[in-house]
């Protein structure tokens, strides 16, 4: 007898500080695994499956990421009802935030969309430590007028295979990215963050691995005077092999948004 499935788009927030991203691994704690074991109870004897639209580092957090639901047999009676009881079962870092019917058609890894990446920091005065798990804190000095600069650089279509790892052979180095800026954190506000932080704002359909730290970890260094804005000009040629190695850190980074066209 021919099985009958049912195909759900969930949206979701969490904060990474704990989990080791998003892809299942033995013996760890990761967004992936966790969802799993709780769709496995409230579910009982159900078959099912999920399916992220992309994957992140560990400590990475997310306000609007996203995936598929693969169920088999039977539907999901009620949207809200499910939500709530999602929710009552998952740990208090991972909150389920919407659900919509999707058809066979709809790809969730291959279908169109674009991603919003927030990359939180500060500089100066070492930070409160309730800020870790969302800002990143750089306790130097940084020139941050020649860092919204430089960060205009990266918008546009270019090369980036000078800001990934793990590359393999069949990688797409040419990535546009829509928005690149430097700017004041009005977004995310805490009685315990400083005065003063700033925001890496990253709008594009697609990065690479550790694209985005890479390019924040490049704007570090150019705030601190060891590269300037010919550097990253050029480390954006196709020639060029200027490979960029400062890696910022994962808990600054927060996925903001993720958009299906």
């Amino acid at each position: 007898m021919k099985r009958t499935h049912y195909y759900y788009l969930f949206k979701l927030q969490f904060l990474g500080y704990r989990l080791h991203g998003w892809q299942r691994q033995p013996n760890l704690k990761t967004v992936e695994s966790l969802l799993k074991k709780t769709f496995k109870f409230i579910l009982q004897d159900k078959k099912f499956k999920i399916l992220g639209s992309s994957r992140t580092d560990a400590m990475v957090s997310a306000n609007d990421a996203a995936f598929e639901l693969f169920l088999y047999d039977s539907p999901i009676a009620g949207f809200d009802e499910f939500i709530d009881l999602l929710n009552l079962n998952l740990p208090p870092d991972i909150k389920a935030t919407g659900i919509q019917e999707v058809d066979e058609t709809f790809n969730i890894i291959q279908h169109p969309k674009i991603k919003e990446y927030l990359y939180l920091f500060s500089f100066g005065q070492k930070n409160h430590p309730f800020c870790a798990p969302l800002m990143a804190n750089f306790q130097r000095n940084l020139d941050i007028e020649s860092m919204k600069e430089a960060a205009k650089l990266f918008q546009g279509t270019h090369n980036f295979k000078n800001y990934c790892s793990g590359a393999t052979e069949k990688t797409r180095f040419e990535r546009k990215v829509i928005t690149s800026e430097i700017i004041e954190n009005t977004i995310y506000k805490a009685n315990f963050f400083p005065e003063e932080s700033f925001v890496f704002h990253v709008h594009g359909s697609g990065f690479l691995r550790y694209q985005i730290r890479l390019m924040m970890g490049t704007l570090i260094q150019i705030g601190l005077g060891d590269l300037c804005l010919e550097d990253i000009r050029e480390s954006l040629l196709p020639a060029n092999d200027m490979v960029m190695k400062n890696i910022a850190p994962a808990s600054g980074l927060i996925l903001n948004k993720v958009e299906f066209e």
